[in-house]
């Protein structure tokens, strides 16, 4: 259940305990509720302070949008899909399969030498219409087409990664799913940074506590265009996303011939929606947070050494049918860069087939709330349909 937090504009219903938030995300989701445009905001177990906007939550606004409270990496999210395999059909050197991953999908900053054949990408078509779309987005981003066409189906860094998962007890233990995190890359980036920009020189901004709470209002050129460049950045984020599934089944394939799949699960987590709550037409942000209407499936993940939980929707109207997108940072990168080493990282990783080097230690399980405790804080929210737990990370 939620915790009320009065003293703003409009309720924030809180599924985490308000003394645990920091002073920093408390200011944004006030400022953020004090605004005329919103309806309601709902916090999730896993919030934590982020830039221009709180990451686990969701707003709900009138006739308005704030681009910073979707964030720089448009249409972030998840895929999941469940194979026909157990842990006994994985081979003894997962470091092979690890290998075999990352040579399929570029991580980092890297990219495709050419871009991959749609034709790969099975069940999911449009590709032609969506691509001559492309010539409609903001002017600022036309140079980038040839290299957001060859990042379609690549992971990035930070906490973006790919696993080899097993399912943990109940009548399918040692299932193996194979799991992934990524969103529209540096098209998306640029699109955000372009419209954040637009957005903090409109007249009715100015006067607001924080400009990144800037927004743009319905019936405006300027809220037109950032719609339309919003949802093409998050249908690149699903097809990237849904590439990327592809390309890892064929690595898989190559290692362990035969293997065939359950339909892949996807749901964003740095998005727009028009939803409609308590009869009126919202414009609802999820920062963070997972659409979790009835019967929705979803994926929350933990670390790259806790595992993940797959899980079905309730319907909750109170959270505008959202839950957590993960188990949330508990502290900066910089923080567990400086807390942290490679030993520590080996440790807290071990028995999972992964880097282990300085350059990941930002992404130390440590560094990240308790996935059960989270989780738990939301039984009103979502129902658990798999645990699993990751023998395979590639991160970026």
């Amino acid at each position: 259940m939620y915790t009320a937090v009065e003293g703003a504009r409009v309720p924030i219903r809180m599924w985490a305990d308000p003394a645990s938030v920091e002073d920093q995300a408390m200011r944004q989701l006030r400022n953020v509720a004090n605004l005329p445009w919103v309806h309601g905001v709902a916090v999730m177990p896993d919030v934590h302070y982020g830039k221009g906007a709180t990451v686990g939550s969701v707003i709900a606004m009138r006739d308005a949008v704030s681009p910073a409270a979707v964030g720089v990496d448009i249409g972030c999210g998840m895929s999941a899909v469940r194979t026909s395999l157990t842990a006994a059909d994985l081979p003894d050197d997962l470091g092979r399969l690890r290998r075999r991953i990352e040579s399929a999908v570029p991580v980092g900053f890297g990219l495709h030498k050419t871009p991959v054949n749609p034709a790969k990408v099975h069940g999911v078509g449009g590709w032609d219409a969506f691509w001559k779309s492309f010539g409609d987005l903001h002017e600022g981003v036309q140079e980038l087409g040839d290299r957001a066409a060859r990042q379609i189906g690549s992971l990035g860094g930070g906490n973006h990664f790919i696993e080899v998962c097993l399912e943990q007890g109940g009548a399918d233990e040692g299932r193996v799913w194979l799991m992934l995190h990524s969103g529209s890359r540096n098209i998306g980036k640029e699109l955000a940074e372009r419209h954040m920009a637009v957005a903090r020189k409109l007249p009715h901004n100015q006067d607001l506590p924080d400009p990144d709470l800037s927004v743009f209002v319905a019936g405006t050129p300027e809220m037109q265009a950032y719609r339309r460049d919003l949802f093409w950045a998050q249908d690149y984020a699903a097809r990237n996303r849904a590439t990327m599934v592809a390309l890892v089944k064929l690595a898989v394939a190559e290692v362990v011939p035969g293997t065939t799949y359950d339909d892949a699960i996807s749901c964003h987590h740095n998005y727009v929606a028009e939803e409609t709550y308590d009869g009126v037409e919202l414009l609802v942000t999820r920062k963070g947070a997972i659409r979790a209407g009835h019967g929705d499936l979803g994926i929350i993940p933990g670390s790259m050494g806790t595992g993940s939980y797959i899980v079905r929707g309730l319907g909750n109207t109170s959270s505008f049918e959202s839950a957590s997108h993960g188990a949330g940072r508990r502290m900066s990168r910089n923080k567990a860069k400086k807390t942290f080493t490679a030993a520590d990282l080996a440790a807290q990783t071990e028995g999972v087939e992964c880097r282990k080097d300085s350059g990941v230690v930002d992404e130390i399980p440590a560094a990240y709330k308790d996935i059960e405790t989270v989780i738990k804080a939301q039984t009103d929210l979502v129902e658990v349909v798999a645990h699993l737990k990751q023998v395979v990370c590639v991160k970026g």
